[in-house]
């Protein structure tokens, strides 16, 4: 097949997401809804389809810089635009749908940073701020560090928190490794921010560091949950 016209009427993306919506089209046949057309040889849905097999889900195509997405045989600075946009888009969206949720519990706070944090290929590090009822107020990233270590001081951390006139703070980070266990630099930190906290009157509600599911465990790792430092 090399052009979606060959397709079936309700085969084609567009039609079927017209007459079933979004949810019933495949990774690839959403993908060749931005991509529009192929190129010779090639139709959308294969360059979708290929895509898909080289990087191995839409989360670790949408980590690519758009650079790397325009070498890509059939897309170009356009169509890689388009797509880095998309990716972009559904982040925000994400974003603005944890503002008042509950970040009471390391499962509320990795579903609330996950969708930003799982494209990134480096450690940065994030104030989730809480109101009296741990609700999320805002977000601010402090720190942009490397492939496998952010750094901050306890000041750039509680900054945010005493100028906002927050009840309390959620500490998250990735590991672009996707091994959510703590290195001794995380420990240093969290422990370092728990003495700032507590002489500051703020509550440090937890650390989260999010990474992926290895061998069935959590994708995350809670210092309250997990550690003896709280």
């Amino acid at each position: 097949m090399s052009n979606i016209n060959d397709l079936p009427q309700d085969e084609r993306p567009r039609e079927k997401l017209a007459k079933h919506g979004a949810g019933s089209l495949s990774d690839a046949e959403l993908l060749a809804i931005f991509l529009r057309v192929g190129v010779k040889g090639q139709s959308a849905i294969e360059i979708g389809k290929r895509l898909l097999e080289t990087y191995g889900s839409l989360s670790q195509l949408s980590r690519l810089e758009l650079s790397q997405l325009a070498q890509e045989y059939g897309l170009g600075l356009a169509k890689a635009a388009q797509l880095c946009a998309s990716f972009e888009i559904a982040s925000r969206i994400a974003k603005e749908s944890v503002i008042s949720t509950p970040i009471n519990t390391p499962e509320n706070i990795y579903k609330a940073m996950v969708p930003q944090l799982r494209i990134q290929t480096t450690e940065s590090l994030h104030v989730m701020l809480a109101d009296s009822r741990l609700c999320h107020v805002r977000t601010i990233t402090v720190s942009q560090g490397t492939v496998n270590q952010t750094t901050c001081h306890p000041r750039d951390v509680l900054r945010p928190v005493i100028n906002s006139q927050a009840y309390g703070f959620v500490l998250v980070h990735n590991h672009p490794s996707g091994d959510p266990n703590p290195s001794y630099a995380d420990d240093k930190m969290t422990r370092s921010i728990i003495k700032a906290a507590e002489l500051m009157q703020v509550r440090f509600v937890d650390h989260v560091i999010i990474g992926q599911s290895i061998d069935g465990k959590d994708p995350y790792y809670s210092y309250r949950e997990s550690s003896e430092l709280f």
